[in-house]
């Protein structure tokens, strides 16, 4: 028998009935279409943002890593992956548990009246499944698959934070510079009405140029309350991320135009899918579920469990781990199902139709993160251009707006020339700042989808 035992164990895990992973073939871009610059590759840091040269920044960073829920609810889903790797390896060890018993017994013997009698059996006991067919094994590696998964995920959510974090704390310096100019515009509109109405006492301008510049000031007065709206919102939206009460939180300085602009230039496409986190999410969900198909799969066949156990008995608790008082049981048991309703052959296609499922995710996944940095790339250029042309529209409503006044003053124009400038000024300005912005989250959006710096290891 110890013979025959040796052979089995010595082909344990030499018989398998599931098929090998192979990582899905997906056709790869040689190059990207919008890098718009010929210069060496510059990935993403794993500290991306501090490239910003933003002290503020970095501080709000920082609390969103210590304290951000969702970071903390990822921690959490990949502490459960760990401990469901280890309820899965379980069963690839033997299992091993001690007991005793001690029993007391009366019995009527003829001729002799009732006896007492003690016995006590303290005993060993182990069991052990022959993985032969790969089951027990298969479950372990679609846990530490799962649990690979679940560490690409939260790499993926701390990527998300920090990137929501970024472009929150830019819309909210944009919403500021935004109130400024407004304020800023409503105080020279409110300075030329009271011009106006001093004029209009010496009659040198009529009612209605002192009518139409108070449509412009309270024009301007009113744009003020959606911004200041807009603002606490966006600041209550920060103090989410960074896991803090809004209260706690507020941003009182700093401007678009004080920022830095960190350089970042792609490498080749195919470097990518070993940089994004998702992707890795996504292969590590498929290698999971290939091992759960191998895991149903030997389910049909038979299972051998060898189970052995062993101890003393005695009726004398003093003599009890005398050697002749020893017993010992081995046993082997094969069973081999015959009828489960479909139970099984159910699950084998259920456990294939779900890697079918993944696959076609992983697919999605991957040209989804080849797309999103092509998105990225012409929006970088694109917003690039867009806020140099409208510094341009700036420089040049200003320049209009002074000849305005000027000639004005000189009597050559008259107010309503001055509002129209006054307005285009007004509208330039505003329009500079959500330039500025947009420019500012494309960076980060490029940042993130070029995977943030993660590498897979």
């Amino acid at each position: 028998m110890r013979t025959g035992l040796i052979f089995l164990l010595a082909g344990l895990g030499a018989c398998s009935v599931g098929r090998e992973y192979q990582r899905p073939d997906v056709a790869t871009p040689s190059a990207w279409r919008d890098t718009g610059t010929q210069e060496p590759a510059a990935w993403p840091s794993s500290d991306w943002w501090t490239g910003f040269n933003s002290p503020r920044l970095n501080e709000l960073i920082a609390q969103a890593n210590r304290a951000n829920d969702d970071i903390g609810a990822a921690i959490a889903r990949v502490e459960q992956a760990d401990a469901q790797v280890r309820i899965a390896g379980a069963p690839l060890l033997p299992s091993v548990d001690a007991g005793a018993t001690a029993t007391r017994e009366r019995q009527q013997i003829s001729n002799l009246g009732p006896t007492t009698r003690w016995q006590f059996g303290p005993q060993v006991n182990a069991s052990y499944e022959v993985d032969f067919w790969g089951k027990n094994r298969a479950t372990s590696n679609a846990a530490k698959a799962a649990a690979a998964a679940s560490r690409y995920d939260r790499a993926t959510v701390e990527l998300t934070v920090m990137s929501s974090v970024a472009s929150t704390y830019f819309q909210v310096l944009s919403l500021r510079e935004r109130l400024d100019v407004a304020q800023d515009n409503l105080a020279t509109a409110q300075k030329i009405l009271k011009g106006l109405q001093l004029e209009q006492q010496i009659g040198t301008v009529t009612a209605l140029d002192v009518a139409q510049q108070d449509t412009t000031v309270a024009t301007l007065s009113a744009a003020i309350p959606p911004l200041a709206q807009q603002l606490r919102q966006s600041i209550n939206a920060l103090a989410i991320l960074v896991g803090e009460p809004p209260e706690n939180v507020d941003v009182t300085s700093g401007v678009l135009g004080d920022l830095s602009q960190p350089r970042v230039t792609p490498g080749l496409p195919s470097e990518l899918l070993a940089r994004r986190p998702d992707v890795a999410e996504a292969e590590a969900q498929l290698v999971a579920a290939n091992a759960d198909i191998t895991a149903a799969r030997a389910a049909l066949f038979p299972s051998i469990e060898l189970t052995a156990s062993g101890g003393f008995v005695s009726a004398a608790l003093s003599t009890v781990l005398n050697p002749v008082n020893r017993v010992y049981a081995l046993t082997a048991a094969l069973t081999q199902p015959i009828f489960e309703g479909g139970a099984l052959r159910g699950q084998v296609q259920l456990n294939e139709a779900r890697y079918t499922e993944l696959l076609a995710d992983y697919h999605k996944v991957v040209i989804s993160a080849f797309g999103n940095v092509e998105d990225q790339l012409t929006a970088v250029q694109q917003t690039t251009d867009q806020e140099q042309r409208q510094q341009d529209a700036v420089t040049k409503a200003r320049r209009a707006y002074d000849f305005a006044q000027s000639q004005m003053r000189a009597g050559t124009v008259n107010i309503l020339t001055v509002l129209n400038t006054e307005g285009a000024l007004f509208t330039a300005q505003d329009a500079l700042v959500q330039a500025k912005l947009s420019h500012m989250q494309a960076v980060v959006g490029l940042f993130n989808a070029l995977g943030g710096g993660w590498q897979r290891a």
